[in-house]
């Protein structure tokens, strides 16, 4: 039976090159493909693919935020979160969302198919040149879980990157169907929660913690 896949990232070279080597495979089948976080999301939920690869780093909602709104809503879909950071707290958070598979972007064509068999199959896969160090770290985060973003909810999350990304709270509002004031509020109470005081250090975090790709 064909495994089906579902392809998430920004940059369209990524997607057709991924869409190429997977639909050279007699058992993995491309259903659909998305740009950004939300159009990640969507089409998840339309198409029920058995796997879902998705960038770390995507416009409109990070691929964090995306598996783990995937995960709560269709936990039958396999997430493989494609990632340029090795370190142990992005390896962390993507785990926490509900992803099954961490690959590293600079191997990901030649680990993406065993990826996929594997967490079709029920395991993990973590990319091969993640150290054993960083996967150390992750197993004492997961039990400490005190890392900067694990203080923010999930919708705190999506205010973070979409005012990082230059949106107005207004445009944030129309965007998740909130009030501006309720925006401000988020705005407000995410920045306490991290630390930060001012617009460019929040800019500076989020591209740090892979949220969002440097301009």
């Amino acid at each position: 039976m064909n495994i089906s896949v579902l392809l998430a990232d920004d940059h369209a070279i990524v997607r057709d090159g991924l869409r190429l080597l997977l639909e050279a495979q007699p058992d993995i089948r491309v259903v659909g493909d998305a740009d950004d976080g939300r159009e990640a999301v969507r089409q998840t939920l339309q198409l029920c693919p058995d796997v879902a690869i998705i960038d770390i780093a995507m416009p409109n909602l990070n691929g964090i935020e995306a598996a783990r709104q995937i995960h709560e809503a269709c936990p039958c879909v396999q997430v493989i979160v494609l990632s340029m950071h090795s370190t142990s707290e992005h390896i962390f958070q993507a785990l926490q969302a509900g992803a099954r598979g961490y690959l590293l972007k600079e191997s990901a064509g030649a680990e993406v198919v065993a990826a996929i068999r594997a967490v079709q199959a029920g395991r993990r896969y973590l990319s091969q040149k993640i150290s054993n160090q960083a996967i150390d770290d992750y197993l004492r985060r997961r039990e400490a879980a005190t890392g900067p973003l694990d203080r923010l909810s999930p919708r705190e999350w999506e205010v973070l990157q979409l005012v990082v990304e230059g949106k107005s709270s207004a445009e944030i509002a129309d965007m998740l169907c909130l009030s501006p004031k309720t925006v401000e509020t988020y705005r407000s109470r995410l920045m306490r929660k991290l630390g930060l005081d001012n617009l460019p250090d929040l800019v500076k975090f989020a591209v740090q913690h892979g949220l969002t790709p440097p301009a």
